[in-house]
């Protein structure tokens, strides 16, 4: 588990849509700023964990729980860091805790300030998240939050470790990414969602990795990826890349 425990809140964000990308952009967040956990506590949400569904007279199932690794948890394999699932409701109950109380302030803050705007939101919800973390005496810890975390960091009695970029990969870009695999043809080129790529430095027949690291709304890096080496790096518009399954 990542010590001290909550009641400290590393990161929140308001996003219309709940996705693979925004917890990788979380994961790259948090990583960046204060390292890596020894180990993320979450539940078995579909972006976090494949679960086997019962198969039915329309479709059978060929892999079995936790035999397809999802976007967001092979971001934390090249991190090295394990992920541990809550099993029900009442397990998260400690976490869910402090999340819960941040909730209930912004809803009734963002309705006592007219606010319906998602971008207008999120200043508040960072407002009330440092009153959270470098205000609020905390009602079990009786500390301050942000002090108690940076005693425990001070004391060496955090279990975060520094984030470093380990071979082959050489950017953070290629970690904190989407991933697709695709064969490159005899004509050195692969598809994505119908669109024809030539890539520079392929060798045909070969399999490649696209590393897709979304710049903005408008465009994502792709980094190419072939017998553990950078072969090319290309721009694209995010409209030709997706949708993609991820």
């Amino acid at each position: 588990m990542v010590r001290p425990p909550p009641p400290y809140i590393l990161y929140a964000a308001l996003v219309k849509k709940e996705s693979s990308w925004a917890h990788i952009s979380a994961l790259q967040s948090v990583i960046l700023k204060y390292g890596c956990p020894f180990t993320y506590y979450v539940d078995s949400h579909s972006i976090f964990r494949f679960v086997q569904g019962r198969d039915s007279l329309w479709r059978n199932h060929y892999k079995q729980t936790d035999e397809s690794t999802p976007q967001w948890k092979q971001v934390l394999e090249d991190c090295k860091v394990k992920v541990s699932y809550a099993l029900s409701p009442q397990a998260k109950g400690k976490i869910e805790r402090p999340y819960g109380w941040l909730q209930d302030r912004l809803v009734r803050s963002l309705v006592r300030e007219e606010i319906t705007d998602i971008k207008k939101a999120q200043p508040i919800l960072n407002r009330e998240l440092y009153r959270y973390n470098h205000r609020q005496i905390h009602s079990t810890t009786q500390e301050i939050p942000s002090l108690r975390f940076q005693r425990a960091l001070k004391e060496n009695q955090s279990l975060f470790r520094s984030f470093q970029i380990s071979p082959p990969w050489i950017s953070p870009k290629d970690i904190f990414c989407l991933r697709a695999d695709r064969t490159i043809d005899a004509y050195r080129k692969i598809s994505v969602n119908g669109l024809q790529i030539k890539i520079n430095g392929a060798v045909p027949l070969e399999k490649v990795t696209l590393r897709i690291y979304p710049l903005n709304h408008l465009l994502s890096e792709v980094r190419f990826w072939s017998q553990k080496k950078l072969i090319d790096v290309q721009k694209f518009k995010n409209t030709d890349l997706f949708p993609m399954h991820f």
